[in-house]
């Protein structure tokens, strides 16, 4: 059988991204920019984008790191705290470039100190995220000492977010990053307002990336890499073709010698290559036709925004991946360094 040669795409969204601030911006924009429209942009900088003129004021600052000549829209997200007000809430709505407000459990990731203490701390907010139509964008992890690392997404549907959706039955949620069996069940069997990203990362590689021929600390996100049957069973949800999955990259870049340390940063950067990364990924589960619909077509409908106009095409051009790329005065080791990608950009 003679193997697809190109693929055309309707203009693809990214619906989870890590922009960072400052001398970064220049940086990896223009990866972001040159593959997709728009993107959800984290609001885990320090200090976090708390409030809706913190939010506008990045997102200057992110717009004037996109390359003249390029279309790229940020989608502007809060970061929830225990002291998140309704005012604020319906102030994000009513800014229109506000799309979701972040839920990272204090201490489950990067940049989290600020981050919520007991959900119920947050119940005002999400009533009012509830009435405004605001998506919760949600860190699915137990952060308690006694949970395995491995298990804290499990835990975290059980305990946290399962009787949150009881509580707000209105409430659109999207669980991001998913890594487990588990979650892609708990969002496959949920109704219209759950949804999920799912990021190159966990449909291309299991846990032993983490440990090919030594310790690979440029292949540690959190959530963690999971078991092969994990990777497995979201990748079989993708090519199901079901509506409620969508592309999130979660690409996070770091300074190479913050990721090669003694004690590691989580994030794994992918924007470079992320939607040629996701087709290799469907291509080896069978499932390209499914690519556009999760790439262009369910994100914007489970966030109520319009599909983008236009194409975008890959070509099967196997390059490839530089060992590093800038980043500010550092550098950024990205996904799959000075190895090759069997898909290219047009």
């Amino acid at each position: 059988m003679t193997s697809v040669q190109t693929l055309t795409l309707r203009h693809p969204d990214d619906w989870h991204l890590h922009l960072r601030d400052g001398d970064a911006l220049p940086a990896v924009v223009p990866h972001t920019a040159q593959r997709f429209a728009r993107a959800i942009v984290m609001p885990n900088l320090k200090p976090p984008v708390t409030t809706t003129e913190q939010a506008l004021a990045y997102r200057s600052r992110i717009l004037a790191a996109v390359p003249h000549g390029a279309a790229f829209t940020p989608l502007m997200t809060l970061y929830l705290t225990d002291d998140t007000t309704a005012d604020e809430i319906h102030r994000a709505r009513d800014s229109g470039i506000v799309h979701g407000v972040k839920l990272y459990p204090a201490g489950a990731t990067t940049h989290s100190d600020a981050g919520v203490t007991h959900v119920r701390h947050t119940y005002a907010a999400l009533e009012a995220m509830q009435q405004a139509g605001l998506p919760l964008l949600v860190h699915g992890e137990a952060t308690d000492a006694d949970v395995d690392v491995f298990d804290r997404e499990a835990v975290f549907i059980e305990r946290t977010l399962a009787p949150l959706m009881k509580d707000f039955p209105g409430l659109k949620i999207v669980l991001e990053h998913i890594t487990t069996a588990d979650a892609a069940a708990f969002v496959r069997e949920g109704g219209e307002l759950l949804g999920a990203t799912v990021t190159p990362q966990h449909i291309l590689m299991n846990r032993n990336a983490l440990f090919q021929g030594g310790i690979r600390p440029h292949h540690y996100c959190l959530p963690v890499l999971k078991r092969e049957r994990h990777r497995q069973a979201i990748m079989d949800v993708l090519a199901e073709g079901h509506a409620r999955f969508f592309l999130g990259t979660d690409s996070a870049p770091h300074p190479r010698g913050a990721k090669e340390s003694a004690c590691g940063c989580a994030g794994i950067y992918s924007a470079h290559a992320a939607l040629e990364l996701y087709a290799e990924a469907f291509e080896a589960a069978g499932a390209l036709r499914h690519l556009e619909a999760f790439a262009s077509l369910n994100g914007p409908r489970f966030y109520g925004l319009p599909v983008n106009e236009g194409t975008l095409t890959l070509v099967r051009d196997a390059w490839e991946v530089p060992a590093a790329y800038p980043l500010g005065k550092d550098s950024v080791v990205p996904l799959r360094a000075g190895t090759h990608i069997a898909w290219r950009l047009k």
